[in-house]
């Protein structure tokens, strides 16, 4: 490597121990290495710009040429950034963030596109066997000493019938739903309800809680069978409700990619998918904690909608387990200054079906298959 050539820190870092060893990770651009303490010894010389040859000079106890392919191999994983190369645009991007970095910053790209097993029996079987030897763990908790107190039964209504009757459903019917229903899940589930005027502008109200009324989600429509709505993909303008198509074509095929491994969510009729736009929240509140407000945000909204869809008689889902990736490239989302956060969809009920159906048992020897005609058999991931 010619001694001229100069190298920084990488600016977006974290390390940490694992298996006796200290990873480095970029969590901008997703490169890491383990490397040992002569490793974070070179990074903590390269915090500003440094030549190759100063380099050499400061490991002293190092041949040049091994100093030479120490520095290359920081460069290919991430670690270090060669001046004369174009500056890798993930790492400028994640500068907006902030004070925010590196806390929320690492939480949120290094728990990015959840890897799909390809074999969802053996995750099943290793949960099975798992169960053998380590105990689930209580879902309720109790206070063996503390004196109970009797509460009055809660009271009963319509709005205490559609909260008792939301489920997550995994089976639909083929019939379509209609453009008007889902008018009526984007208006009251994402839409603005009122605008006020504040000493910081236009604050814009929705049926959902946001802190600071910041409101960083945006709402994309998918619609694949929707009568009076052409397949594709849309985003909800929320102030204006309606939709602007960014892209034609939706089909079973489109919500296999966009949520890979939960084929049961396929003859769904339409996804919806929430994206935050972080700087609205970080314009705001410069800490890391703010990032949490985002994550619940995004809970109560998907609560509303679900029960918005029980109301309308509808059967909704939603998931965590979206391709962030592909669904970003679709909306033309960057991945950081706007990223997918949370997704949901709905569909019709089944025929003569008024309760959401559990999944079906799921056993080796009875495990849930995919729909007639599919190559491929899958256990349901809760």
């Amino acid at each position: 490597m010619n001694g001229r050539v100069r190298v920084r820190r990488a600016r977006h870092l974290v390390s940490y121990w694992q298996d006796g060893g200290i990873v480095t990770f970029n969590y901008a651009t997703g490169g890491a290495a383990m490397g040992d303490a002569l490793v974070t010894y070179l990074l903590s010389l390269c915090s500003s710009e440094t030549t190759v040859a100063n380099l050499r000079r400061q490991l002293g106890g190092m041949r040049p040429d091994e100093v030479d392919q120490l520095v290359g191999e920081m460069v290919r994983h991430g670690l270090l950034v060669r001046m004369d190369n174009c500056e890798d645009s993930r790492e400028r991007a994640l500068d907006s963030w902030g004070a925010w970095n590196p806390q929320a910053g690492f939480f949120h790209f290094s728990t990015r596109n959840l890897p799909v097993p390809a074999d969802h029996g053996a995750a099943e079987r290793r949960l099975m066997e798992q169960r053998q030897v380590s105990e689930v763990p209580a879902a309720l908790k109790r206070y063996s000493r503390a004196p109970i107190v009797d509460l009055p039964h809660p009271q009963r209504g319509s709005f205490a019938d559609v909260l008792l009757e939301r489920r997550t459903w995994r089976s639909f019917a083929a019939e379509p739903v209609s453009a008007g229903e889902i008018g009526t899940l984007l208006g009251l589930a994402f839409g603005v309800q009122r605008i006020e005027q504040s000493s910081l502008g236009p604050v814009y109200l929705k049926t959902s809680p946001s802190s600071g009324a910041r409101q960083p989600l945006e709402a994309y429509l998918l619609a694949v069978n929707v009568d009076g709505l052409l397949p594709g993909l849309y985003h909800y303008a929320s102030d204006r409700h309606v939709l602007e198509r960014i892209k034609r074509g939706a089909s079973p095929r489109t919500i296999a990619r966009y949520i890979p491994g939960q084929w049961w969510y396929e003859s769904a009729a339409a996804v919806f998918i929430l994206t935050a736009v972080f700087a609205r929240t970080q314009w705001r509140y410069r800490f890391p904690r703010a990032y949490r407000s985002i994550l619940l945000e995004a809970g109560h909204v998907c609560q509303t909608f679900c029960l918005v869809a029980t109301w309308l008689g509808l059967a909704p889902f939603c998931t965590g387990r979206f391709a962030d990736s592909a669904v970003e490239k679709d909306v033309r989302a960057d991945g950081i200054s706007e990223s997918f956060i949370y997704g949901a969809g709905v569909g019709r009920r089944p025929p003569g079906v008024t309760w959401a159906p559990l999944p079906l048992a799921r056993s080796l020897e009875h495990p849930l298959r995919r729909p007639k005609g599919s190559r491929k058999r899958l256990l349901p991931d809760e």
